[in-house]
């Protein structure tokens, strides 16, 4: 460590507690107001390649009964007009083997490119492999737990949200509406890694403010939550009572069945608990956001213009550059700004002029 380092570090283990508990609100409400702005500008990439003509692109889907892969879909397909390639969309139904089928239906098609849509690349390398071997260019959307490239696997890019800045904004919005005082419940679903990374840095971020205080970290699977969550639910208010003041949960999914039993607990709707999403902005948590019932905040992913970019990211591969390296902002959705931005329509969309901005690179 470094001694200019190491100074600031003894400084601040040396000032008091009321001062570190102040300069901890101070900050998540620094946090809070950045990311709870309009997406007003264009913050991503200006220049690369000209749109390659005529190409085929297979947008392969994990499963499009999931909201955040059909949207990343509807992304690809707008982009794909735009530029003026011929879009194919597969279905892995959500299983394993499904996609496993239908990664073997894309390569069999012959594209210039795959977008691989909300599965895991570790478990399809094999399939990505042959992609290659055949000079076919792979693009992956949250297939894994970073954005940026993924040499060992053969994916020229991964896109997605940086998972620890989505955890750090949605930890913040309970340490600046809390005053630096919130007890707080964690839902995860240790099944999937990014998920369990992303609670473990929200606990982190919340053991960093003095006055805070995380009461339980509940690992309970995502794919049990309408059987689960209920008596969960009683059973924390039971242990917790008034001491449970926040929840931070890594998916909208969770709050979807945790009203019925803060209802007949005589929860206010407003809180507390407050609750508060570290993803993914689903179209119900807009409407509890909206109506303020039982959900406070999320922070949704730009799903459409994660889908533009992959369109991007598969030009630059084809002319033989590097990705892009983008990485859109984290964004903050809470009742004051909860229409804005593509809100109207229950989903972030961020209103910055990114298909313009794409479509000016490619000449289009």
């Amino acid at each position: 460590m470094g001694t200019t380092v190491a100074i600031a570090v003894g400084l601040c283990l040396a000032a008091p507690p009321a001062a570190r508990a102040q300069d901890a609100v101070a900050q998540a409400r620094a946090t809070v107001q950045a990311a709870t702005a309009p997406a007003a500008s264009w913050d991503g990439p200006t220049s690369g390649p000209k749109a390659a003509a005529g190409k085929t692109v297979v947008y392969i889907a994990g499963d499009m009964r999931n909201g955040g892969i059909q949207e990343a879909g509807d992304g690809v397909k707008q982009a794909g007009q735009r530029i003026g390639w011929t879009i194919r969309v597969l279905d892995g139904q959500g299983s394993v083997s499904g996609v496993h089928s239908v990664f073997s239906q894309a390569i069999a098609l012959k594209p210039d490119g795959i977008v691989i849509g909300g599965f895991d690349i570790v478990q399809n390398a094999e399939s990505i492999r042959q992609a290659e071997a055949q000079g076919i260019k792979v693009v992956a959307w949250h297939g894994a737990a970073h954005p940026g490239p993924v040499a060992a696997q053969h994916v020229f890019t991964n896109i997605g949200s940086d998972s620890a800045r989505v955890a750090e904004v949605a930890a913040d919005y309970a340490i600046a509406q809390s005053n630096g005082h919130a007890g707080v419940i964690i839902f995860t679903d240790s099944a999937y890694a990014i998920a369990l990374s992303k609670a473990r840095m929200m606990e982190t971020a919340i053991k960093r403010c003095p006055g805070c205080r995380v009461l339980s970290f509940e690992d309970t699977p995502l794919a049990e939550t309408s059987t689960r969550m209920s008596q969960l639910t009683t059973s924390l208010l039971q242990r917790f009572g008034k001491t449970w003041t926040y929840t931070l949960a890594i998916n909208d999914l969770y709050y979807d069945f945790i009203g019925p039993p803060l209802i007949s607990a005589g929860a206010d709707a407003a809180g507390p608990p407050v609750n508060i999403s570290a993803g993914d902005g689903s179209n119900s948590a807009y409407e509890r956001i909206r109506s303020v019932q039982y959900q406070a905040a999320t922070v949704p992913e730009p799903l459409l213009l994660q889908g533009w970019q992959a369109v991007d990211e598969l030009n630059r591969a084809f002319a033989g550059k590097p990705p892009s390296g983008y990485v859109a902002p984290v964004h903050l959705v809470v009742a004051k700004n909860v229409d804005a931005d593509g809100g109207k329509h229950d989903f972030y969309d961020p209103a910055n002029g990114y298909r313009d901005a794409y479509a000016k690179i490619w000449g289009k």
